[in-house]
């Protein structure tokens, strides 16, 4: 038997004009007759962390993080309820210890994915260090284009000196460093994002131009990527094709929130211009960004701070116009740890929402879901009093046995453990994280 079948190159992009896409992975990547574990359908695993500032509700008379059950089958508290029809993925563990002490607030981002104690500065010789995304994107990240990606909503570049009890306002603005002196800065523009994937080139004229002009980036790969479907079976031109649609949706979004940011401003801003004015459509599109670098293997690891401790963003959306910030420090008032609720909720039902596109999207011999490991959380409890104790964590996987949840009996277990067990299930191996000394929270 004569075998003709040539395979496509994992690393397919197609070409155009100031742009450059990189294509998913379909059938016709696997070489004919090869077993499947030894070709590029054996998905590669992808690590997401996503950080939300002020704790939840975790006061000693009302809780409504905590599961009151271990182990599995715990019920979803009224928080963790928009992550609850994803059950089998999920898995709670409490709690873990951060860098309580350490500031009011700068302990929370900066320990987060380093369990790591940041130096006392007001200038910019900060310290923390190299945080747990970092290092598994320094193995599993480097066949992508980004090796990590690093998001968030607000723009806070502008702050310098210090912002919180002697700390620098540096330690406030990412949580992720490629070691302990060098933050990762934030890209909170989806503009500026989305042109770094897909290759937009040019001047600043000339991507306005294209813009005003209603040309989507995808215009200039049309002809080759006809040409390509031509040599694919019916599957994989679906797939493709669905993926693409996915990529001209993003820009649609874009391009419509920048039109509104325009209207709000007698002169257009900078290029990049435009960053939506509306929360939930700047996180659903910095998500959906996301989404799509995992499809097409764009990038394995991210970190998105969803807001900023300090933060000064309101929800009048769903009738919370307090600074998230103010409300946080409820002072047990049963009216302000309501409002403060809603807002945890509206944050974790957003999270949900990209949890769902994930599972939805096939990847290989399954979805992206499958494929993936995602930590949601804070750097603090009780937002109230600034504890970093009992940190709410969530896991979101398709290869971590979910439906459960871990409670170590005390308080002093470093969330470095969960760092260590994170990085094992991603393939790499520690010995020691932080403040662990390589103990893990049992995650396998």
């Amino acid at each position: 038997m004569t075998i003709f079948k040539k395979s496509l190159p994992r690393r397919t992009f197609l070409q155009g004009a100031g742009a450059s896409v990189a294509l998913p992975f379909v059938s016709a990547m696997v070489p004919s007759l090869t077993a499947l574990a030894q070709t590029a359908a054996a998905r590669p695993k992808r690590a997401g962390f996503i950080y939300v500032p002020h704790g939840m509700i975790m006061t000693e008379s009302v809780d409504y993080w905590t599961p009151t059950t271990v182990g599995e089958n715990f019920e979803f508290t009224s928080t963790l309820k928009p992550l609850e029809g994803f059950r089998d993925h999920v898995t709670i563990v409490s709690n873990l210890m951060g860098a309580d002490g350490v500031g009011q607030h700068t302990g929370a981002p900066s320990a987060w994915l380093t369990d790591t104690y940041p130096k006392k500065t007001q200038g910019a010789d900060i310290e923390a260090g190299t945080s747990i995304d970092q290092i598994i994107a320094g193995q599993v990240g480097q066949d992508t284009v980004f090796p990590s990606m690093q998001l968030a909503i607000e723009d806070v570049s502008s702050l310098v000196g210090t912002c919180d009890a002697g700390y620098a306002c540096s330690y406030l603005n990412t949580v992720s460093y490629a070691s302990p002196t060098e933050p990762l800065p934030n890209q909170v523009n989806p503009r500026t994002v989305f042109e770094r994937m897909f290759g937009g080139t040019g001047t600043t004229e000339q991507r306005r131009a294209r813009m005003r002009q209603n040309r989507s980036i995808l215009d200039s790969i049309y002809e080759e990527s006809e040409r390509l479907g031509k040599t694919l079976g019916s599957p994989d031109r679906v797939r493709i094709g669905n993926y693409l649609d996915n990529i001209r949706e993003v820009e649609r979004r874009i391009e419509r929130a920048e039109a509104r940011a325009e209207e709000l401003s007698t002169t257009a801003p900078d290029s990049p211009v435009g960053v939506p004015q509306s929360f939930e459509e700047h996180v659903g599109i910095m998500f959906d960004l996301l989404h799509v670098a995992y499809q097409a293997d764009i990038s394995r690891v991210f970190s998105f701070m969803m807001a900023r401790d300090l933060s000064g963003l309101s929800y009048p959306q769903i009738g919370v116009p307090e600074p998230h910030h103010a409300i946080s420090h409820h002072q047990n008032s049963a009216e302000t740890m309501e409002k403060h609720h809603k807002v945890n909720i509206y944050h974790i039902g957003l999270f949900a929402e990209f949890v769902e596109k994930l599972a939805n999207t096939p990847d290989g011999d399954g979805s992206l879901l499958d494929h993936s490991l995602l930590m949601y959380g804070s750097g603090m409890s009780n937002g109230n009093e600034h504890i970093k104790l009992r940190l709410p964590t969530a896991l979101v996987s398709g290869f971590v046995r979910g439906n459960r949840h871990i409670q170590p009996p005390d308080y002093t277990k470093p969330i470095g453990d969960l760092h260590i067990d994170i990085a094992r299930q991603m393939g790499v191996e520690l010995e020691s994280f932080g403040r662990s000394k390589g103990s893990t929270v049992g995650l396998a």
